[in-house]
């Protein structure tokens, strides 16, 4: 049976019994709650919010009607997705979990009155708000100028553009691809999308180049699978430059200026610099640091700034990755603390978040990498457990199955 029949024949089934108590709105909230953003941490967030506090009322407002995963988007670029197996919608969380799901665009948030604003003029209050709006990225002049160079950071249509850009550009092209200084949404994902259309090239355009622009000063994540793909299974098709910062683009001439001068190619892939979404940063959130990110007590989420608004997701400054395993883990203890706080209690003091992905490596094998992260009171962050980091020496085939396995069971508990 394969995972859309699994998921609907489940439906059904599940149709069939009786209803739980959280499967509808509560007639008499004790809280409200409005979520900001649909994405892994908005939607996850929303959902356990409701699965674990049957008597709290939860908004979801979403600009999108469905959510399009930016998790294995890069095997668009190769043919072996299509956005459709990607794109998830709210059914469940409306239907199964009674959230109330708005498909608007909040413009502002009050964090005095706890208020949000929606584009199309309505307002809504609640007792607390959750942000989880994703990213936003630094501007870059020449970036996406009549669509002809995109960053396809966010999957969509940027993502069917560069694919499409990929299978029209000459035998003997030459592709570039920029990686930006961190933190960045999914550390190695530049790497793992550089390996995948390296391999790609190999079979179909064996004559054409990737040139690899780091804005870094090398690899600096699984550096040991990457040097060597890079170094060895790639030789002949990537050309690695490590400190290449870009400065803007002329996608008239397809070119790129760099600190080290120009840089052409037939297909750019120019992926800037991000810093917390616009919405949070016009909000206030964003204050300390290098002002692209928001602080956040990890116990809640809490804003440092704001203590009644919760930001999770990419958005955050903390010492986890930005991805969207770990958006998942902040959203279920940002739920649980927010049920704990309405209850006259205290968030859990040392909650355990952990952080998972794979990394495609060639079209048919992946290695991976996970770590887990603790409360520390002493500094009040998360931090890197103790021996908790690891990594696949290599990768393989089996890597690869697993990666799909485990994408499925992500995309369950956060959109099912």
């Amino acid at each position: 049976m394969d995972r859309r029949t699994f998921l609907q024949t489940t439906s059904a089934a599940l149709a069939l019994l009786p209803q739980p108590a959280w499967a509808l709105p509560p007639a008499k909230p004790k809280a409200r709650v409005i979520v900001i953003g649909g994405g892994m941490g908005g939607a996850a967030v929303a959902k356990y919010l409701r699965l674990w506090g049957d008597t709290v009322a939860v908004t979801l407002i979403e600009r999108q009607a469905k959510y399009v995963s930016s998790i294995l988007s890069s095997l668009v670029l190769t043919g072996q997705r299509s956005l459709p197996s990607l794109t998830f919608g709210y059914d469940a969380l409306r239907n199964r979990y009674g959230v109330d799901v708005v498909i608007d665009e909040a413009v502002e948030v009050d964090p005095i009155r706890t208020t949000v604003r929606l584009a199309s003029g309505g307002q809504l209050s609640a007792d607390r708000v959750v942000m989880a709006p994703g990213i936003s990225f630094d501007p870059v002049p020449g970036l996406n100028e009549e669509g002809r160079i995109v960053h396809a950071w966010q999957a969509g249509p940027q993502t069917a553009t560069l694919a499409k850009q990929l299978t029209e550009m000459p035998a003997n092209g030459v592709v570039v691809l920029t990686i930006p200084k961190p933190p960045y949404r999914c550390p190695p994902g530049p790497y793992e999308r550089a390996c995948l259309i390296a391999d790609w090239l190999k079979t179909m355009k064996p004559n054409a180049k990737l040139i690899v622009l780091d804005a870094n000063p090398d690899i600096i994540v699984e550096k040991e699978n990457f040097s060597r793909a890079f170094g060895d299974l790639y030789a002949k098709t990537i050309e690695y430059r490590s400190g290449i910062e870009i400065t803007s683009a002329d996608p008239r001439q397809m070119a790129l200026s760099t600190n080290s001068g120009s840089v052409r190619g037939d297909v750019i892939n120019l992926i800037p610099r991000q810093r917390a979404a616009t919405l949070v940063a016009a909000t206030g959130l964003v204050s300390g640091g290098d002002g692209r990110f928001a602080p956040v007590d990890v116990l809640s989420y809490a804003s440092t700034v704001a203590p009644t608004v919760h930001v999770i997701g990419d958005s955050i400054a903390t010492a986890q990755p930005k991805a969207g395993h770990i958006a998942n883990q902040e959203a279920k203890v940002c739920a649980d603390a927010l049920l704990r706080i309405f209850s006259g209690q205290h968030p859990d003091p040392s909650p355990v978040t952990n952080s998972a992905c794979y990394s495609t490596i060639t079209q048919t094998e992946a290695a991976w990498l996970t770590a887990v992260f603790q409360y520390d009171s002493g500094s009040k962050s998360m931090v890197p457990a103790a021996k908790s980091f690891a990594a696949s020496n290599g990768w393989t085939a089996d890597n690869f199955k697993d990666m799909g396995k485990w994408f499925d069971a992500l995309m369950a508990d956060t959109f099912f």
